[in-house]
């Protein structure tokens, strides 16, 4: 029986398009929850679920290519309200009986609809401002189906199919550029599929506390804690249901922030008064990274360590039948859970060892970042805690390219230091997402002095982000960039070069490994 936080839910079908997650996070703004699943297991998420409505993604394929990315007629006889985007629309259009070609001219922009039909999906539109980025088109429409709206250029924009509930739309609501995107998403959650939106994070809290509780039972768990916000909310959340049958193990990789290590143990002894035990292994994951340059392979090896020393913490404390750990959705995704592709792992997911010995307790799976602050402000956490920027599990050892070693850390670590200094002296702390330093394996000539060096060249990064799934990079001042550059030369002889890094995600990742 489904509790009532997941009585409604919406089913997202990824074909691999990169603004899946983007759909998602624009519907769970409306308090309703969704979930992504592979296209590969649509059909059988749909009979498993029984969703209330669903959304094809778009995608990168075309629908007429080989072995392209597609759903059985069966999918469509579900009686369940459909809304299709971009290659979702084409999708559903070719099975029910229409037709879809290539344009000579890939559209990618800004585009003004033109609205023929506002009672359904396009009500209430103000701003007919679109975004389209697609080839293809469709040319002939599925019987049953009419046009509610064209551009310019595009004469079948957005359609329908009233009587059966199945929408289309050729452009990307999901997206900023569509100005009245979110009212689309409205008007097919609450006009269309009927839902009221119960997706909030007090009742969360709530119930995840009570469904922890029932699973634990009189058992002991063991969570694991960063000091980042996923572990320190995971914690709270853990220790409010079970209260001393939780321990807390701080794994000590070495690959911390300046003083962090004692900042973390600090905070949770005194001030949320969790049993915590710190285990220094810093040597021991330092020694298994020796040599080892590729970034998949770093994070594979951190998070089998992780996993390891926590088993042998708690065979010495205890008979501990449950871990908690602060895994994330967008960790599920981005490791390849719900995505067609893997981008890279994470140590709590794609990371876990395959004898893993442990029954895991995730209470935080199936959260975004941003809905994640908002069940650590429910729990009382202070906000500067909740607003941290991220921090990633395996810590400065993905922040610096290639070989780790304690020499390039304690680098990194400085020139880390001044910059989130500076950044906080100039009031931009709160206006960033996300700022940390990447250390390359780049050396270059420099002159320090009237001398000739030859150091590390430091990158700069600073995004924004609501979830972590796209990032735009942050504006500095030049100002402000010139003095960060000229504190970290002047006070890390180790480097003599300082770069910023303006790419966003997608194309790139935040970070950089």
């Amino acid at each position: 029986m489904k509790d009532r936080l997941h009585q409604e839910l919406i089913l997202i079908v990824d074909f691999g398009g990169q603004y899946s997650q983007s759909i998602a996070r624009r519907i769970r703004e409306e308090h309703v929850f969704c979930e992504i699943v592979p296209f590969t297991k649509a059909l059988e998420a749909v009979k498993k679920k029984t969703p209330q409505g669903i959304v094809l993604s778009a995608s990168p394929s075309s629908v007429y290519q080989q072995n392209a990315p597609t759903l059985p007629k069966e999918f469509f006889e579900t009686e369940i309200p459909i809304l299709g985007i971009g290659y979702g629309m084409q999708l559903m259009s070719r099975i029910l009986g229409g037709e879809v070609r290539k344009i000579s001219n890939k559209e990618f922009g800004k585009a003004v609809l033109d609205i023929k039909n506002s009672t359904n999906l396009l009500a209430g539109i103000k701003d007919p401002a679109c975004w389209m980025s697609y080839g293809d088109e469709v040319t002939i429409l599925p019987p049953g189906f009419e046009v509610i709206a064209s551009t310019k250029d595009i004469p079948y924009a957005a359609i329908e199919d009233a009587k059966d509930k199945f929408y289309g739309v050729q452009f990307h609501p999901e997206t900023v550029q569509t100005p009245d995107g979110r009212t689309i998403f409205k008007n097919f959650l609450f006009g269309i599929c009927k839902l009221k939106g119960v997706w909030d994070m007090a009742s969360f809290v709530d119930i995840t506390v009570n469904n922890i509780k029932a699973k634990v039972g009189d058992e002991q768990v063991i969570c694991g804690l960063s000091g980042g916000v996923d572990s320190a909310v995971t914690a709270l959340l853990v220790h409010k249901a079970v209260g001393d049958k939780l321990t807390c193990i701080f794994v000590d990789h070495g690959f911390m922030r300046l003083n962090e290590a004692k900042e973390v143990v600090d905070t949770f002894r005194s001030r949320f008064n969790i049993n915590l035990v710190h285990v220094d292994a810093s040597k021991r994951f330092l020694k298994l990274l020796e040599g080892i340059e590729e970034p998949e392979q770093k994070r594979k090896i951190i998070g089998n360590e992780f996993i390891r020393v926590f088993e042998e913490e708690a065979k010495k404390m205890g008979d501990f039948k449950f871990l908690a750990q602060g895994t994330v959705y967008p960790d599920v995704i981005e490791s390849g859970s719900s995505s067609t592709t893997v981008i890279k792992s994470h140590h709590n997911v794609g990371g876990l060892p395959q004898d893993l010995k442990f029954e895991l307790i995730e209470p935080l799976r199936e959260l975004f970042k941003d809905e994640v602050r908002k069940v650590g402000l429910e729990l009382g956490m202070p906000k500067e805690m909740v607003f941290r920027h991220p921090f990633p599990g395996p810590g400065l050892a993905i922040r610096v390219i290639g070989e780790v070693t304690s020499k390039k850390l304690d680098i990194l670590r400085k020139a880390d230091a001044i910059y989130l200094d500076e950044i906080k002296k100039n009031g931009l702390y709160g206006d960033i997402w996300q700022a940390f330093c990447v250390l390359s394996n780049t050396r270059t000539v420099g002159v320090m002095g009237e001398a000739r060096t030859y150091a590390y060249v430091l990158g700069l990064r600073a995004v924004n982000s609501t979830d972590g799934m796209t990032a735009e990079w942050y504006r500095f001042p030049y100002e402000t960039l010139a003095i960060i550059s000229n504190r970290i030369i002047q006070e890390v002889p180790e480097i003599n070069r300082v770069v910023y890094d303006i790419s966003s995600k997608p194309p790139a990742t935040i970070e950089w490994e």
